[in-house]
């Protein structure tokens, strides 16, 4: 008698496991639908293409559904190489590799941007045009970003297959976002406002061009009127997630300097690092680590720092 209701209870677990419903499976439709405008808020700020970030994405996660990205919100499989933040373990080129660990995919997308955009071997993408997404893809390939011979012409005929294309000319979606701007949309087509140009003056300091900011500036107007990428401007003025100007703020059209033509600069009230050095004309982490200072650490007025 114990034996059958021994049966009989394991059966009942072995049914109302199998039972359970199964994790919903992400269509590449519905991924596509997921991320395409965080991939093209990426492109506006980084400059690189939205079809390659989504490509990229669709290969790496599998559409969202690999256990990196379920577990991880890893969806480009970068590993843990010159990270700080926590790790997942699975094997990959080799046993037990690490890849590197997210709150939420949306870090994913934007430490993948970064992880193209600061690395000197991924510098000659940066050269092709935004809209010519198989330079990108073979660029990738050649750069060492995946081992696989094919990995290219993977990326080329997923962006083609499900016209990923598309998306690299609309960064007008991103400019909705942006004040005063009229933005509207039919099913295949963007209407892009023109914009008026401020007729900034350009002065230097330190061999690297600025401008001072003027009340209604935006990044966005500025990149326009002198005819640069987004990304460029929020790189050059280390932006961070700060990206609202203030009248009169220096803004770098150009890379600040490793360090200032000044030796050293007193902390004033209500300085922080980062707008000492867009006073300055330093690159931001130059300046925290010649003086020993992380992006959470805050000047203190009277400290001398060096330059």
């Amino acid at each position: 008698m114990k034996n059958i209701f021994t049966f009989i209870f394991c059966s009942l677990i072995a049914y109302t496991s199998y039972a359970q419903p199964s994790e919903r499976y992400i269509s590449r439709t519905d991924y596509v639908e997921m991320w395409k405008d965080e991939a093209i808020s990426q492109m506006v700020k980084y400059g690189i293409p939205a079809s390659i970030t989504l490509a990229q994405g669709i290969l790496e996660s599998s559409n969202g559904n690999s256990a990196l990205a379920k577990y991880a919100n890893n969806h480009f499989g970068i590993k843990c190489h010159g990270w700080d933040g926590p790790g997942i373990y699975k094997d990959d080129d080799r046993k037990d590799e690490c890849f590197r660990k997210y709150n939420s995919a949306f870090e994913s997308f934007e430490d993948h941007s970064k992880f193209l955009a600061h690395r000197k071997r991924y510098a000659s993408l940066f050269t092709f045009d935004r809209t010519d997404y198989e330079s990108w893809a073979k660029g990738l390939r050649k750069a060492g970003y995946a081992t696989n011979p094919k990995y290219a012409n993977m990326l080329i005929d997923l962006i083609e297959t499900n016209a990923l294309y598309q998306y690299d000319k609309m960064d007008a979606i991103v400019m909705a976002k942006e004040p005063s701007k009229e933005i509207y949309t039919t099913q295949h087509q963007l209407v892009i406002p023109k914009i008026k140009a401020n007729n900034h003056k350009i002065q230097k300091h330190f061999k690297t061009n600025y401008i001072l900011a003027i009340q209604g500036d935006t990044y966005y107007k500025i990149a326009k009127e002198f005819d640069m990428a987004l990304w460029q401007l929020y790189n050059y003025n280390d932006c961070g997630t700060v990206t609202k100007i203030e009248a009169g703020e220096r803004i770098y059209l150009q890379p600040k300097r490793n360090k200032s033509e000044n030796k050293t600069h007193t902390v004033k009230a209500q300085e922080t690092f980062r707008s000492i050095a867009q006073i300055e004309g330093i690159k931001l982490k130059k300046l925290l680590r010649k003086n020993g200072m992380t992006l959470e650490s805050k000047p203190t007025i009277g400290q001398k720092l060096k330059l």
